[in-house]
């Protein structure tokens, strides 16, 4: 016999589908436009400012930030990315441009890693969706198995690809309303009550951006 906190479940179900059948589509989506949204939604700021706020809020949050001046310039910068912890490989996420890597490292393929093999690399390397400037957040695509267990993350960004505002973020990702997106903003980090601010509890503990 069901107990009580089943019918009451139940009985709240019940009452919202009654509600929604009530409710034609036209309706909901006249009572969404309508609702104000007087917060920014499109860049007030030239490109250059938007790309000097993007670097900037990455620093706040302790990411490492370079430039590369062309997609040519992209092997030699995540070199020196790796070089700086003394890392000679990376799990790469699929469909990475295999161009992009320097020659000389040892590289393997996301499709390849099981989760012995995620907890074991060095790091990975991942290419971004969108980026935006007012948060410093990457916006990655189908790429949360690479952003758990692997101590570092390095990505790469194409200037194209930051926008100011969050509601232009979420414009460019209609396309991808069904895919699983992740959102990064800085390494990893925690702080307990006492505010004791601790790295990589839930994602990359190093964050690297390659900015094109």
């Amino acid at each position: 016999m069901p107990d009580g906190s089943s019918d009451a479940r139940s009985t709240i179900l019940d009452r919202v589908r009654k509600a929604n059948a009530s409710v034609s589509g036209d309706h909901r989506a006249a009572d969404y436009d309508a609702i104000p949204r007087e917060y920014q939604r499109v860049a007030s700021a030239d490109r250059a400012e938007i790309l000097k706020m993007f670097a900037e809020r990455l620093r706040e949050y302790d990411a490492r930030v370079r430039e590369a001046a062309s997609l040519t310039a992209i092997p030699d910068e995540i070199r020196a990315a790796l070089a700086e912890y003394g890392q000679r490989s990376a799990l790469v996420a699929d469909g990475f441009p295999r161009e992009w890597l320097p020659d000389g490292l040892s590289w393997g393929a996301e499709a390849d890693a099981d989760i012995a093999a995620m907890d074991r690399a060095e790091g990975t390397i991942v290419a971004c969706e969108v980026a935006i400037a007012h948060t410093g957040t990457i916006v990655l695509r189908d790429a949360r198995r690479l952003t758990l267990l692997p101590d570092r993350l390095l990505c790469v960004v194409r200037k194209e690809q930051v926008v100011e505002t969050v509601p232009e973020a979420f414009a460019r990702l209609q396309a991808f309303a069904a895919d699983a997106l992740t959102f990064v903003s800085g390494p990893s980090a925690t702080a307990d009550i006492e505010m004791t601010r601790i790295r990589g509890v839930h994602g990359p503990r190093f964050l690297d951006v390659v900015l094109v």
